[in-house]
């Protein structure tokens, strides 16, 4: 029964919703339309810029293969006969001339690669493009995209494309007079190194700071032999997308936590889904320095092209990223400038980029003045007026203008390294590491004790600097561009760290060059890095700045990773418990250690985790060492009469 009546009350439930929607059906078709608001949203929108004092051009440049890069142009309002100062970048052109939404040309060029007093004060035309594959240009991204040849099988790179664009240029910006100047930081400084490739004659002078110029050598992706991997959410980030939107992510607010867990850099890698990035899988393909880096290398390319176009090379002292490239491309080229008019060479007291920033202090040093204005007001900007404006008088600049830290005073020098600008030679003095943990100009004694040894624990890797360990960023609470002036003490405090102190220095010491490192050293493992730092040690007490007391400030310091002792292009097996030479040189220094101050030299086998971890146990490609291969070995550092480590310091001798 009851079945009965669920049946019939279905059926009519049934007929009355098939009305209904008869119903409904008939009165929309019925039913007026329903009225609609038209958009306030134009189908264009043009902006009024009366009162804007500069005019801003986008445009699609053609390169000789048919693609087009985007390509901003500035131009102050009313400009006639007015130079080109062009960057190009992979770090999107828009944005970095639409800094602040302003009339006024001074606020939108406030930030990253623009030398604002200069371009703004000098009535310069700034333009920035796109490098091909990112951002708004058309084609494909290859890093550091070498040039046309065994690496690149097409028939555009960027010394085409820079000179495609410089045609450009000159014939369709009316208001200029026909002259352009490249200038560019680290991956914008790489790119100008490309320009003097078959420049175009419209190039009347280049300005790279901070530049890549060898990958593997000592920039940014390996420093001799040991990988960067803080450097691999670049890597992910730069060639993931076109426009920079895939972001890396991390598991731990600690760096050290991140890559300790991954284990080995390729294993964190895949991880991430990092072997679906080009470049990543290169570097998996090259971990030693083989033709694949070397026909890349910027110093080696220039050394063999003609002069062509003043060059002036910006370096930073104490620079994170890339602090071997222009010094070595300086050594590379100035033999080429026969009149010693050409190539330019300027050190300062920054971190990467800072030149064109407030160079008054990095971290706790404190330089009595804006170091970076004064660059640009002093040197920049004459140089760049002597070649781009009609007219301008010859800069009055030295071949070398260094900063001389300790002093905190500029430096007019005839060439690099010099020391001074006349009256004083470089003597390599032999700063010895000798027992009892001293430093000493004085050679060891036969009978001193043979050396002095440390565990070196993959587990439990020096850290490059106090933990936790932030990833690489910059601005706001990121201090990623101050490591290279943290405070060492306590590095040297650590049990894995061998620490040479000098007495107390009772007259200055000055060096002016590179540092070579020569440590005679042996492993109980197959494999080993080796971190070596010169450091000032200030007085215990520091009456003008208390925190400083005691304070160990690195003045030059690098890795070298053991395998490549014998080879560069092949890696060896360390023959374990055997007192071997390394030997090789730290980064370049223009620095007075001050009377009252000491003169220290830290060992050690690990820098995490800026460097990956040597397993310290050899295997064919580290990136994939698993984690049995990772074992604590006993590093001796040998300091006797026959088996001497020392640094080779480029000391200045006043004659």
């Amino acid at each position: 029964m009851t079945m009965i009546c669920r049946v019939r009350t279905l059926g009519w439930l049934a007929l009355f919703l098939a009305g209904s929607l008869f119903l409904g059906s008939s009165a929309a078709q019925t039913a007026p339309p329903v009225a609609s608001l038209p958009s306030e949203t134009p189908a264009k929108i043009e902006a009024v810029t009366d009162s804007f004092d500069y005019v801003k051009r986008d445009v699609m440049i053609p390169m000789r293969d048919g693609v087009k890069l985007h390509t901003v142009i500035v131009i102050p309002k009313g400009a006639k006969n007015a130079p080109i100062l062009l960057t190009r970048t992979p770090y999107n052109a828009s944005a970095q001339l639409s800094h602040a939404q302003s009339s006024h040309l001074g606020p939108i060029l406030n930030g990253y690669d623009n030398a604002l007093e200069v371009i703004v004060e000098g009535g310069y035309i700034r333009a920035v493009q796109d490098v091909r594959g990112k951002y708004g240009s058309e084609g494909d991204y290859v890093m550091t995209r070498p040039l046309h040849g065994p690496l690149n099988p097409t028939p555009v790179d960027h010394s085409t494309d820079t000179y495609d664009t410089i045609d450009w240029l000159v014939k369709n910006v009316p208001e200029s007079n026909g002259k352009v100047g490249i200038l560019g930081i680290s991956y914008d400084g790489f790119l100008p190194l490309m320009a003097l490739v078959n420049p175009h004659p419209a190039l009347k002078v280049a300005v790279p700071m901070n530049p890549m110029v060898d990958g593997w050598r000592g920039d940014d992706w390996f420093h001799n032999g040991a990988f960067r991997e803080q450097n691999m959410p670049y890597i992910y980030e730069q060639e993931a997308t076109r426009d920079n939107s895939a972001q890396w992510w991390t598991s731990h607010f600690d760096d050290y936590d991140e890559f300790m867990d991954a284990g080995s850099a390729g294993e964190l890698g895949r991880r991430h889904g990092l072997e679906q990035v080009g470049f990543w899988r290169k570097l998996l393909e090259h971990p030693s320095y083989d033709a694949w880096w070397q026909e890349q290398a910027m110093d080696k390319i220039l050394a063999a092209q003609p002069l062509k176009v003043p060059v002036m090379l910006v370096d930073s002292l104490w620079d994170q990223e890339d602090i071997y490239g222009a010094p070595a491309l300086y050594k590379a080229i100035k033999p080429k400038d026969a009149n010693n008019d050409k190539v330019f060479l300027v050190m300062g007291p920054w971190h990467h980029g800072q030149e064109i920033g407030d160079g008054s202090t990095l971290g706790a040093l404190k330089f009595n003045s804006d170091t970076g204005l004064y660059f640009r007001e002093n040197i920049l900007r004459p140089f760049l007026d002597q070649y781009l404006k009609d007219g301008a008088p010859k800069a009055d600049l030295a071949p070398v203008t260094a900063f001389e830290t300790g002093t905190n005073a500029w430096r007019r020098l005839p060439s690099w390294p010099a020391g001074c600008a006349s009256g004083c030679t470089i003597r390599a003095a032999r700063l010895y590491l000798e027992p009892g943990l001293k430093l000493s100009f004085d050679a060891p004694k036969t009978a001193d004790a043979a050396f002095d040894e440390y565990v070196s624990d993959p587990a439990k890797p020096v850290p490059f600097r106090s933990r936790p360990i932030q990833p690489v960023g910059y601005g706001g609470e990121f201090t990623w561009a101050q490591w290279l002036v943290d405070d060492q003490r306590e590095a040297s405090g650590r049990a894995d760290v061998v620490a040479f102190t000098s007495d107390v220095l009772k007259d200055p010491v000055k060096i002016s060059g590179q540092p070579v490192a020569n440590l005679i050293a042996s492993t109980s493992g197959t494999d080993s890095d080796w971190v070596v730092k010169v450091i000032d040690v200030y007085p215990d007490e520091v009456g003008a700045q208390p925190a400083m007391g005691g304070y160990q400030l690195m003045i030059s310091a690098d890795i070298f990773r053991g395998r490549y002792r014998e080879s560069l292009e092949t890696a060896k097996a360390i023959t374990s418990d055997k007192p071997l030479l390394y030997h090789f040189l730290l980064p370049t220094a223009n620095h007075v250690f001050l009377p009252g101050h000491r003169i220290m030299v830290q060992i050690q086998s690990s820098w995490f985790p800026l460097y990956d971890r040597n397993p310290q146990t050899f295997v064919p490609n580290i990136f994939w060492a698993k984690p049995g291969d990772y074992k604590k070995a006993v590093q001796r550092v040998f300091h006797s009469a026959d088996q001497a480590s020392f640094i080779e310091m480029p000391i200045v001798e006043m004659r």
